[in-house]
C-alpha cells in the first residue's frame, strides 16, 4: 500500500519504520522530526498525501489535527482514509471525519495505548472509532503497529474510549502512590506490600505491571530514577481532555477532576515535568497530610 505519514516524532517515527520495514511504500513529513529508515520525506503534508491510500497522522492535539486535516483533504484521492492516531478531544475527532465524508474520503480515529516502547516493538493497542469500511481498510496496518485494535464504533468512539481509560489510569496511579507512601509510614515493607496487593482486591495495571516504587514488581519507569515512559505532562493532558468531554456531556467524574488537578500541580508548580506519571511516589513520599 502507499501510505503517507504526517508526525514522526518520538510515537509516530517508529510507526511508520515498522509499517515501511513491512515493506509499504511510506511517504512522511514532520516539521522538525528527522525520516525514520525506510520512510521518503516530503517537503509539504499535502505534497506527503498525493496518492496514498491511507494517511496516518500522530499530532500533538485537536487544534493541529483540524489545521492538518484541511491541508491535506484537498491533496488526498477520494476513498483514501486518514487515520488519526494522536489523543484529542473528541469533538475535534467528529469534526475531522464529517469534513473528510465532505471531501468523499474515509476517517477513522485511532488513539493508542503502549508508549514509546509499545510504539517502537510494534506492540500498541489502537481503540478506533469510524466505519466498517475505514476500519478494514486500515486493520491490516494496526496488525504491524499494533497487536491489538479495538472497533469501538463510529467516528469520536475510539478517542472516548482512550480517554476514559486514561483516566482511570491516572486516578489509579495516584490511589497506588498514597498506599505506598501510607504503607511506608505504618511501616510495612514494600514488597510485602506489593505481594499482598497485587494478589488481593488492590490488584491494578498500575501496580501489578507499573508498580511505581522502585525494585518492587516488573522492572518500570520507577527503576530508571522515573524517567518517562508516559510523561505526567501527557497523562495531564488526557486528565484535561477528560473532564472537557465530561463538562461536554454533563458527566460527574469527580474522582477523574481531583486526578487532573493533583497532576497539574504535580507539572506546572513542582517538579513533575519531565518525569514519569508514576513519580507521583516519590511527590506523596515527601508530602504530610495537609
Amino acid at each position: 500500500m502507499k501510505i503517507a505519514f504526517i508526525g514522526l516524532g518520538n510515537m509516530g517515527g517508529p510507526m511508520a519504520r515498522n509499517v515501511a520495514a513491512a515493506g509499504h511504500q511510506v511517504t512522511g513529513f514532520d516539521t522538525h522530526a528527522p525520516m525514520p529508515d525506510g520512510v521518503v520525506g516530503a517537503i509539504s503534508a499535502a505534497g506527503a498525501v498525493k496518492e496514498a491510500e491511507v494517511v496516518i497522522t500522530m499530532l500533538p492535539n485537536g487544534a493541529i489535527l483540524r489545521a492538518v486535516a484541511a491541508e491535506v483533504f484537498p491533496a488526498m484521492t477520494r476513498g483514501a482514509v486518514l487515520c488519526d492516531c494522536s489523543t484529542v478531544d473528541v469533538e475535534s475527532a467528529r469534526a475531522v471525519a464529517d469534513q473528510a465524508a465532505k471531501a468523499g474520503l474515509l476517517a477513522i480515529d485511532a488513539p493508542v495505548s503502549g508508549g514509546v516502547g509499545g510504539a517502537a516493538a510494534g506492540t500498541l493497542t489502537f481503540m478506533a472509532g469510524g466505519t466498517d469500511q475505514a476500519f478494514a481498510i486500515v486493520s491490516p496496518l494496526f496488525d504491524i503497529m499494533g497487536q491489538k485494535a479495538v472497533h469501538c464504533g463510529t467516528s469520536g468512539a475510539g478517542q472516548a474510549a482512550k480517554i476514559c481509560n486514561n483516566m482511570i489510569l491516572g486516578v489509579t496511579m495516584i490511589a497506588t502512590c498514597e498506599a505506598f507512601a501510607l504503607a511506608d509510614k505504618l511501616g510495612l515493607d514494600r514488597q510485602k506490600m506489593f505481594d499482598v496487593v497485587s494478589t488481593s482486591s488492590g490488584y491494578s495495571w498500575s501496580m501489578n505491571a507499573y508498580c511505581p516504587a522502585p525494585g518492587v514488581g516488573p522492572k518500570s519507569p520507577a527503576d530508571n530514577g522515573y524517567k518517562p515512559g508516559f510523561a505526567a505532562e501527557l497523562m495531564l493532558k488526557d486528565l484535561r481532555l477528560s473532564q472537557q468531554a465530561a463538562a461536554g456531556v454533563d458527566a460527574d467524574t469527580p474522582m477523574g477532576q481531583l486526578a487532573a488537578l493533583l497532576y497539574e500541580t504535580f507539572v506546572e508548580e513542582e517538579d513533575g515535568r519531565g518525569m514519569d506519571f508514576s513519580a507521583m511516589l516519590p511527590r506523596f513520599e515527601k508530602r504530610q497530610r495537609g
